[in-house]
């Protein structure tokens, strides 16, 4: 009992301590990152293919009942977006605003498949820091998938108007200050 009591305690200090050193910074760019990298992957989706979703239990006269929708926004296709969402953070860097000296990590890799050379960003702004930084966003992108994943699905699935307030200052609080409000992700 003494033992279970003391690995608990542990336990407890350990989360609370992780807990208190997540970067505010780190975790509002990487939640507003996550929601811009699903919403480009669900627009890639052809809109017109469907899955059928449903309960496989059989009707008393042998039928199954199930039903199609769109496979952009399904359940299914969303938690697949999700397992890999997270690969994507290594084509972001922390951007320190020149004007204001407000930091935050935003895109600097166009996305492939598309974009003309207007499409890149000034690099001068960003900060890249060696092969952990990315793995602090893509660590930190992980956390939230973990912690929130239900929230996320529910929120893409519905279709919501304004994803990335939804989820990063209304459901995890993560970037709780609205004038931190970036529209170019």
């Amino acid at each position: 009992m003494g033992r279970w009591l003391l690995g608990m305690t542990v336990t407890f200090l350990f989360v609370c301590r992780y807990q208190a050193k997540r970067d505010p910074t780190l975790y509002c760019s990487a939640c507003r990152a996550l929601v811009d990298e699903l919403n480009h992957s669900i627009e890639q989706v052809d809109p017109k293919r469907t899955i059928r979703v449903g309960g496989f239990r059989l009707n008393p006269d042998g039928s199954m009942k199930d039903k199609k929708v769109p496979l952009a926004r399904s359940e299914t296709h969303l938690s697949e977006l999700l397992d890999g969402v997270c690969n994507s953070m290594s084509d972001y860097a922390l951007h320190v605003d020149p004007a204001t000296q407000r930091k935050q990590y935003l895109r600097f890799a166009p996305r492939s498949g598309g974009g003309s050379i207007g499409d890149f960003p000034d690099l001068k702004n960003f900060q890249f820091t060696g092969p952990q930084a990315p793995d602090a966003l893509k660590f930190a992108c992980e956390i939230i998938v973990e912690d929130l994943e239900d929230d996320i699905i529910t929120l893409f699935s519905q279709s919501s108007e304004d994803p990335q307030r939804q989820l990063c200052n209304v459901v995890s609080d993560y970037c709780n200050d609205t004038s931190d409000r970036n529209d170019e992700l």
